[in-house]
């Protein structure tokens, strides 16, 4: 089977390393090194091109910038491929591209085969890509809610499927419960908003507002105020048009523009255009007739009634009430009760509410509850089997009398659900409380690995926990950093051959101080500084032949020319091959 692996990365200005290309084996990589070379920025420098935190402390002091670059070669139809390639990507010769810039400043970019990309599209692949584990990962395990985790990604599709569906039904549960809390909790709070909601709509029902009754009665109110001055003044543009029958002597407009029409009706005969102005001359004659009768109608239809004018402006303060509590306006007003009385309507329905609500939570419980148990016993049974391989692989780890179990627990509690006939208390992930026991010799207690493991075994049970993922949920590539602290001797000898037949179908890159376990990498790189302190381009190889030998006597005895060493360094080298 073809897998992605990561071939090559290139590091500048990243801590201690000023320019350095680390070239990876497909199988299994050792990077070794004195302490404090820059080992560990190697696994930094792969958790940023897989989307890790940026951190400015990490660029080299002096550089605008730190820049890490990868080359991943992956199958065309591998997920991580078409992933990239739906976010724009492009495979160079069957290789993904990745790099990533941190600034001095913090500021952090990532491309993706030749594009800009969201960091947060890294940290994706990475979950197709690489799985890595330090010393941190270690101390994460001895976490409950690891363990659980760790537990429930083994069980797979038996824990993963009905936990989806206790997922779906947790949450609706704690919705419906705030729901309800809220309408109990506040039960005072909404009898004040529905006796103001009642109040206000009794008030203006009471008025009985007419949208645009505003805006009419102010016109109404204005004409009104005003009839004295609008009368006299369309009696005398009507006189001025029409005449005034107490003057006959008077000229008005209608009298002079007759006037005007009757001298070229002699002679319009004569010329076009003459006759065309007398035409015109005659319309304006029945447009000022017209506009004088309506001129006279106005002033006859004219109310001056002074309590007409007192009852609109009655109507008006009535409307301003309303207007100055419910809105700008009358039709805000308007709209604010219809707002309002769909509002009374839910308050009033509380009691109801409260009701759907109480049985509603008491249903979803009771689901909770038979989901929570099918949940467990998905995990027991996952469980039984998980702690078995976990074991079996501590056999080969130097450790065959361990012994690797489960508890899986429930906490009683009023408010809890019901399981197998107890109250127990619930949360997201189901009511099991899981802890990893280990009893590390027979007739040892089985204990919590947080209190029953040496630094030295919780190395190992942490690669016997990633060695057993990779049966069931493999990834391509596999990171260690520092796996083997607190293990030597034979133990290291046992991590070096289980790391090595996990090579075999995985890339694995181990940072490691122990030349037991270098030992059996089918790369071996040298991270060293040079006399200024910084990592360059050639401070960075691939070990062959003598130079392997003196940097695993190096790392055997401190002396890289010790003939003893030597011997022991070509021992574990030939026992390794042996071995492979």
């Amino acid at each position: 089977m073809v897998f992605p692996v990561l071939e090559e990365m290139r590091i500048r200005s990243l801590g201690v390393i000023d320019d350095a290309v680390v070239e990876l084996s497909p199988g299994f990589t050792a990077v070794t090194g004195e302490t404090g070379a820059g080992k560990t920025m190697v696994v930094t420098s792969l958790g940023l091109l897989l989307g890790g935190r940026a951190d400015a402390g990490l660029v080299r002091i002096g550089a605008r910038n730190a820049v890490v670059e990868g080359r991943i070669s992956v199958p065309e139809d591998a997920p991580a491929a078409l992933r990239a390639q739906e976010a724009g990507a492009e495979l160079d010769d069957g290789a993904l591209l990745i790099s990533r810039t941190v600034s001095a400043e913090g500021r952090s970019r990532a491309h993706l085969g030749g594009r800009s990309v969201p960091v947060g599209l890294l940290s994706e692949l990475a979950d197709e890509l690489v799985a890595v584990h330090g010393q941190t990962d270690q101390q994460g395990l001895l976490k409950l809610s690891r363990q659980r985790q760790a537990l429930d990604r083994y069980a797979g599709d038996a824990v993963a499927v009905p936990l989806a569906k206790y997922t779906e039904a947790y949450k609706r549960l704690r919705a419906v419960s705030a729901e309800l809390e809220e309408i109990t909790t506040r039960a005072r709070e909404r009898a004040q908003e529905a006796d103001m909601l009642r109040f206000g709509l009794e008030e203006i029902a009471a008025v009985e507002p007419r949208a645009g009754e505003d805006v009419e009665l102010a016109e109404e109110a204005e004409r009104l105020g005003h009839a004295e001055a609008l009368a006299s003044a369309a009696a005398a543009a009507h006189a001025a048009l029409a005449g005034n029958p107490e003057d006959p002597e008077g000229v008005d407009a209608g009298t002079l523009v007759a006037g005007a029409q009757r001298a070229l009706e002699a002679v319009r005969a004569h010329d076009p255009a003459l006759a065309a102005l007398t035409d015109r001359i005659g319309e304006i004659g029945i447009l000022l007739r017209d506009v004088a009768g309506e001129l006279a109608g106005y002033a006859d239809d004219l109310d001056a009634d002074p309590l007409r004018l007192a009852a609109v402006e009655e109507r008006r303060a009535a409307l301003t009430g309303l207007t100055r509590k419910y809105g700008e306006d009358i039709a805000a007003v308007l709209a604010w009760a219809e707002k309002s009385a769909a509002r009374l309507t839910e308050l009033d329905g509380d009691d109801e509410r409260i009701e759907e609500l109480t049985a509603e939570r008491d249903a979803l419980r009771a689901e909770l509850g038979g989901l929570a148990q099918t949940l467990s016993q998905a995990r027991a049974e996952a469980a039984e089997r998980f702690a078995a391989a976990v074991t079996e692989e501590l056999a080969s780890l130097a450790m065959p009398h361990a012994r690797v179990s489960f508890d899986i627990r429930q906490t009683e509690d009023p408010d809890g659900v019901e399981v197998n006939g107890r109250t127990v208390a619930y949360g997201p992930s189901g009511v099991d409380e899981v802890e990893l026991l280990l009893a590390p010799h027979p007739g040892a207690p089985a204990r919590p690995i947080a209190k029953g493991a040496s630094g030295g075994e919780l190395s190992r049970v942490m690669l016997a926990v990633e060695v057993v993922f990779a049966g069931t949920d493999p990834v391509p590539t596999y990171l260690f950093d520092e796996v083997d602290a607190g293990v030597g001797g034979k133990a290291a000898v046992e991590i070096g051959r289980r790391l090595a037949r996990l090579a075999k179908t995985a890339q694995v890159i181990v940072v490691t101080h122990l030349p037991q376990v270098a030992a059996f990498a089918d790369r071996q790189l040298l991270v060293e500084k040079t006399d200024d302190g910084s990592v360059t381009r050639s401070g960075v190889k691939v070990l062959d032949g003598e130079d392997r030998i003196r940097e695993l006597s190096r790392m055997l005895a401190g002396q890289e020319d010790s003939e003893t060493a030597r011997a022991h360094a070509e021992e574990l080298l030939a026992t390794a091959r042996a071995d492979l």
